[in-house]
């Protein structure tokens, strides 16, 4: 936390000189720090670039976001500490980069959570689901202010994987999550906990057969080199979690925290239109690659959720306990209710 400190210390003296510079003003009567892990060209820095634009507008110069993309005041674990400190003022972060952190948060690891309709997703992402997961922050000294898509996994292996029971057998790489691991139990695969840095060998060399990553990571990290084979699953939710500092947000006028809520809502259709585009430009490069590609029926994700969405429901449940109970009480109300229109 220290070194985060001395980070904070000399980014913030060139934020506000930038920002100076580019305003003409010195300083806004509130000003903060968002820190995050993205490249400066990926769509959650790009329409934070929106909203930090928008916002100041919208605010009379009042509000000022000072971005930092690409890590550059820590890992994600030193970011969510430093705004729950009050070293920093907001990180947007992975919501699979929080559960320990927060265990509720692990109900977004769960297959199939999210359909794949962009507007049903977003009642359920912007309705009482939404605001129970933000609610499991607020309790642990942060304040979340929403939820941000952020993609979809999708398979890929170096054997066939061209029906469910073609899972059987293989084995793949997940993050460490009993969650994840279980959502390939229940197909009869089994699951490998392997730091992300050390997947590309894994692949290569057989220590597992396949993974699950959005297709924009498969085409950055060139995953299609070691694997034959790609499902177009769309299974696994990629959701982003906004956090800021509380006593700064509780420092925000009434009006202003509005606008800010409103506006990081307003830009998630443009939101999801940019990652889309950057997915589709992944596809053609892997496409180009030659592996195999097939894209899943509804059907066939019916039959896949099915199957993994117990196995990963109870696995989440036995992790987050009451509190996990509770919140998968209202994803599955809503979840219904969104669906069923």
């Amino acid at each position: 936390m220290k070194h985060l400190i001395r980070k904070l210390a000399a980014t913030t003296v060139m934020g506000v000189a930038g920002a100076a510079f580019a305003t003409g003003v010195w300083a806004a009567d509130f000003v903060a720090k968002i820190g995050h892990l993205e490249s400066a060209q990926q769509s959650r820095h790009v329409h934070l670039e929106k909203v930090a634009k928008l916002v100041n507008e919208r605010t009379d110069g009042a509000v000022e976001f000072q971005l930092f993309p690409q890590g550059q005041l820590g890992q994600q674990r030193e970011m969510t500490e430093g705004v729950q400190l009050g070293t920093l003022e907001a990180t947007v972060a992975p919501a699979a980069f929080l559960g320990g952190f927060n265990p509720a948060v692990s109900i977004m690891d769960i297959p199939f959570l999210l359909p794949d309709n962009d507007e049903t997703a977003q009642k359920i992402r912007g309705g009482a689901f939404g605001e129970a997961l933000c609610d499991s922050f607020n309790s642990r000294g942060v304040t979340c202010i929403g939820l941000w898509p952020n993609g979809k996994k999708n398979f890929t292996s170096s054997k066939p994987l061209a029906s469910l029971d073609d899972f059987a057998g293989q084995k793949f790489r997940v993050m460490d999550s009993n969650i994840l691991i279980e959502q390939f139990n229940s197909l009869g695969a089994s699951a490998i906990a392997l730091p992300f840095g050390e997947l590309y060998t894994a692949l290569q060399t057989g220590v597992v057969d396949g993974e699950e990553n959005p297709l924009d990571t498969i085409q950055r990290m060139k995953f299609y080199e070691v694997q034959k084979h790609l499902v177009l699953s769309d299974h696994g939710a990629m959701e982003d979690v906004i956090l800021f500092n509380p006593a700064w947000w509780a420092s925000l006028p009434e009006e202003h925290q509005k606008t800010i809520v409103d506006t990081f809502n307003e830009v998630i259709p443009d939101l999801i239109a940019h990652k889309a585009e950057a997915v589709a430009a992944a596809l053609e490069e892997i496409k180009a690659s030659g592996i195999d590609i097939r894209e899943m029926s509804d059907d066939e994700k019916a039959a896949f959720r099915d199957k993994m969405y117990p196995a990963g429901r109870d696995a989440y449940v036995e992790r987050a306990g009451e509190e996990g109970e509770n919140l998968i009480a209202v994803y599955e109300k809503e979840y219904e209710a969104a669906t069923a229109q």
